[in-house]
């Protein structure tokens, strides 16, 4: 038997720079620090300023600042503040902090490291200074089992050479599903799936050499949701995977006194309960001006009362500002807002005068819909957004916008018919009913409790021993 470590654990968070990863990372931070653990939660000093401001609690936030590139935008720490072809000049300035980030594990007497995808080096760093790692994956455990073994994802003569071969099941997935990318879904990331970009290192690597370093796998998700994922990623990882439950999102600390939600709750509260569609797809995903127009078409036939929070650029060195058709606020104004700005999203869903969630299908966003019982329209744009999709499809818990197979192009009909259908429609009454039945799997405290318990013994188990196939 191993015999486990009783003192305090000291555990660094180093979350890629975007705040989809940054905010589930925080949110696991705080669970782990509550139980009495020390946390140091590294990020540039741009990041650490605008993540949710915390209670005193036992995370330190370690600011590295990020290295200058001469394609960088000034100010540019994350992937919200750039355009998405700027994204891998970000990768390859956080890639150039190996070296600080190395002095800093030097000094830190950390007994774990969790990293994400991106710092693809930073377990071997680790791993030379007796510091134990895990890759923490904000990515679901069928999102992970999709793309596959790391022995795949590092080869050279990879088996999947083709866009094509993304949208089917792979051979090493050996149950029934119908989980894969829609044709539209690869091609909009196939770039990042090539070594032929500004940092010289595809995606896939980068998630086949973190996975093939690390000693455990730590997954976003719960067993009871995806059992044959985790099975699978047991299977072909070769190493323990640990699940860290669902990470439902907590409300930042004074978003009450937020000005913005001051008169989105005094428009909220006019609206009738469950009839607002609520319209927003996170910090990175951007539609093209097309999809914008057809979106804003879609709303205004649906006839249904909408809150629209549109980024209409990412970041101040984006050229492409989208804008809405001429004419559409004032014709809808009796019944829509749109907000171009940050908006405290989990208030917004908490409200009971919403009742649909049009979302690309960004997991976090998922995951608030489903706490607070929002039927989830379904708009995918980026990353793992197609196999989350397909997830949610396959399980009733989410009806996706019918489009084009080839080019992905939908029309304003077919975003009102699947609005309507979902929130207000008999036939859409699965959808609203399934969220509420799998709302427990999401949000249960005791249940996320024990996957924080049952991680922690396991970093105190594997810190005395190590892991031998």
């Amino acid at each position: 038997m191993f015999q486990e470590k009783e003192s305090v654990l000291h555990i660094v968070m180093f979350p890629w720079l975007a705040f989809g990863h940054m905010i589930p990372n925080l949110e696991l931070a705080k669970l782990i620090a509550e139980k009495g653990h020390r946390v140091s939660f590294v990020s540039t000093p741009r990041n650490i300023d605008r993540l949710p401001k915390l209670s005193p609690t036992l995370i330190n936030f370690v600011k590295l600042p990020l290295p200058k590139l001469q394609n960088l935008p000034e100010n540019a720490e994350a992937t919200t503040d750039v355009p998405y072809d700027a994204v891998q000049y970000l990768k390859k300035a956080y890639d150039a902090l190996e070296q600080p980030f190395t002095r800093f594990l030097e000094s830190s007497k950390a007994d774990w490291l969790f990293y994400d995808f991106v710092p693809f080096w930073a377990a071997s760093v680790a791993s030379k200074l007796g510091i134990k790692t895990a890759f923490y994956s904000i990515f679901t455990a069928s999102v992970l089992g999709f793309i596959g073994p790391p022995s795949y994802l590092t080869a050279n003569d990879s088996p999947r050479q083709k866009p094509e071969e993304y949208i089917v099941v792979p051979p090493w997935v050996t149950f029934p599903t119908t989980v894969a990318y829609r044709y539209y879904e690869i091609m909009r990331i196939v770039d990042s799936l090539s070594a032929q970009n500004n940092t010289g290192v595809s995606d896939t690597y980068r998630f086949g050499a973190s996975i093939q370093n690390c000693d455990i796998a730590v997954v976003r998700g719960c067993t009871e949701f995806e059992p044959e994922w985790f099975h699978l990623l047991e299977n072909i990882y070769g190493k323990p995977v640990l699940p860290a439950g669902q990470l439902p999102s907590t409300a930042p600390v004074g978003s009450e006194d937020n000005e913005t939600w001051r008169w989105m709750k005094e428009w909220l509260d006019k609206q009738a309960r469950g009839r607002v569609v609520y319209v927003a797809f996170g910090s990175e995903a951007k539609p093209t001006q097309e999809e914008v127009t057809e979106i804003a078409l879609g709303l205004e036939k649906s006839e249904l009362p909408f809150l629209w929070v549109l980024r209409v650029q990412r970041g101040p060195s984006d050229p492409d500002v989208l804008r809405l058709p001429e004419g559409f606020e004032e014709r809808t104004k009796a019944r829509g807002v749109v907000c171009r700005s940050w908006a405290p999203q989990l208030k917004i869903l908490e409200h009971v005068a919403v009742g649909g969630f049009l979302t690309h299908s960004g997991w976090t966003s998922v995951v608030e819909g489903i706490q607070n019982e929002k039927a989830l329209v379904l708009l995918t744009f980026l990353s793992d957004q197609g196999i989350n999709a397909r997830v949610l499809e396959e399980k009733k818990m989410g009806y996706s916008v019918p489009r084009d197979e080839e080019d992905g192009s939908f029309s304003s009909d077919s975003v009102a018919e699947s609005l309507k259908l979902v929130v207000v429609e008999e036939e859409g009454k699965i959808y609203r009913e399934r969220i509420k039945e799998m709302k427990d799997l999401f949000v249960n405290e005791d249940r996320q409790n024990r996957y924080i318990d049952n991680l922690i013994h396991n970093l105190k188990t594997f810190s005395k021993c190590v892991y031998v196939d």
